[in-house]
């Protein structure tokens, strides 16, 4: 994997280039899209949530004789240590004009939301575990689409 970049509504975002983390993607973002197009309201706007959650792996000792008995003496445990909630709006604009004002004002937006991701990033950096791994991608995560609130207070919560 190597870093990369996007230009998205004249703004130069950094990306990974990985085949299956695009997929991934691409997959929870179509199947939203989906799911809001079905609800949408009369106003022409459905809210939904993406979750992107990482997990440090801890390595777990098996207690008493179950572990000598199984053969399963060490096992890893995944301890989710970062949520990032993604909410999202899908606006579906009724004239041409309508359609230019949204796409004139999601620039700036973008903009803001990335440069506050960017602040929040290089100020909050004491939790995260440390890297024990030499794989391409140290920390498992998973993505998913309108979560149960199981994770909820154990956020940094700043994009709600």
């Amino acid at each position: 994997m190597r870093p990369s970049s996007l230009e998205v509504l004249d703004l130069t975002l950094p990306v990974v280039a990985d085949p299956e983390l695009e997929t991934l993607i691409e997959t929870r973002v179509g199947q939203l899209v989906r799911q809001l197009s079905s609800t949408s309201s009369p106003t022409g706007g459905s809210r939904g949530e993406l979750d992107v959650r990482f997990y440090e792996k801890r390595r777990r000792k098996a207690s008493g004789l179950g572990g000598w008995l199984t053969g399963t003496g060490k096992s890893d445990d995944e301890v989710c240590w970062e949520v990032w909630k993604l909410k999202i709006t899908l606006t579906t604009p009724r004239t041409e004009t309508e359609r230019v004002t949204l796409l004139r004002a999601e620039g700036p937006a973008l903009h803001k939301t990335a440069m506050s991701i960017v602040k929040i990033v290089n100020r909050d950096k004491d939790h995260i575990p440390p890297i024990t791994t030499s794989e391409t991608n140290p920390f498992p995560y998973e993505v998913l689409l309108n979560p149960r609130a199981e994770y909820e207070g154990k956020t940094l919560g700043f994009f709600t």
